[in-house]
């Protein structure tokens, strides 16, 4: 893998994790576009940091007062909760998963689940639209407001997310609002879950590095993977301004389009075309 294909990669992985349509679905289609039969494990690990480094460097207040606090932070707990479902389901499937959808004539479920991306962020905005609040007397909802419903909601949703092609952030935020919470808290609630189960994924992914030994991971040189980083953690932070920008003014509508002609296409294309999946 050189420096380009990286960088193609980081970009992907920074900005579809945030917004609500699939990183981990186009991942597998961006590799399999660029004819990469096996990812590096060493840049796996390192587009995680990069996103990771895009939660923390936006929501670095918000961590800082958890951190300071940790026993008293209410956000910490419901963080907590909300990343058990994912942990748990994570380790009992996510070698299963990742063998299955390595062979690329299972790519075509990719597209199966960019469907279900579509139809959970049309019911989000079906059923779950409320005004917002205005006015002066009206109280601001923030990520502090989640509760432990509203918390083990979005945590089941972020479990179902390990399958390639369903949108963490889309299925979350989904979640959030069918159990109450307006957008703008659950993209917000959302962005921060993220943090404790990318940190996760790090340390299997690790794991596996270490297994592999070092000298065959670092045997292509540190260019492409400090170029994917870079380009994942300035992505990330990027798509996490500018969705919780949007969220507040575009409907979820627009990226269930986007999902949903993205499946059929793939779907097409497996079936029909065969041009990359």
């Amino acid at each position: 893998m050189d420096a380009m294909q990286a960088a193609v990669l980081g970009l992907i992985q920074g900005l579809a994790e945030f917004l609500p349509i699939s990183s981990s679905g186009h991942l597998v289609l961006a590799e399999a576009a660029l004819g990469i039969q096996e990812g590096s494990l060493l840049l796996a690990v390192l587009l995680h940091v990069g996103t990771l480094v895009a939660v923390f460097a936006v929501f670095w207040r918000d961590w800082w007062e958890m951190l300071r606090h940790p026993l008293k932070s209410r956000l910490l707990w419901m963080l907590a909760l909300a990343t058990l479902p994912a942990a748990a389901l994570g380790a009992l499937m996510s070698k299963s998963i990742d063998k299955a959808f390595s062979d690329p004539s299972a790519h075509w479920f990719v597209g199966i689940f960019f469907l279900c991306t579509a139809a959970m962020l049309l019911l989000a905005e079906r059923f779950a639209r409320r005004p917002v609040p205005s006015g002066r007397h009206a109280r601001k909802h923030d990520a502090s407001d989640v509760n432990a419903v509203q918390t083990l909601s979005m945590g089941g949703m972020q479990a179902i997310a390990i399958l390639p092609g369903i949108s963490r952030s889309g299925s979350t935020i989904a979640g959030g609002m069918l159990s109450g919470l307006n957008r703008a808290a659950a993209a917000k609630f959302s962005f921060m879950m993220s943090a404790p189960i990318i940190l996760g994924s790090m340390i299997f992914e690790c794991r596996a590095l270490m297994k592999e030994g070092f000298d065959s991971a670092f045997s292509g040189g540190w260019t492409a993977p400090l170029v994917g980083v870079l380009a994942a953690a300035a992505s990330g932070y990027l798509s996490i301004r500018w969705m919780l920008r949007l969220v507040q003014r575009v409907s979820l509508r627009w990226f269930a389009l986007y999902t949903g002609v993205l499946g059929a296409a793939v779907l097409a294309d497996h079936f029909v075309f065969h041009l990359v999946v």
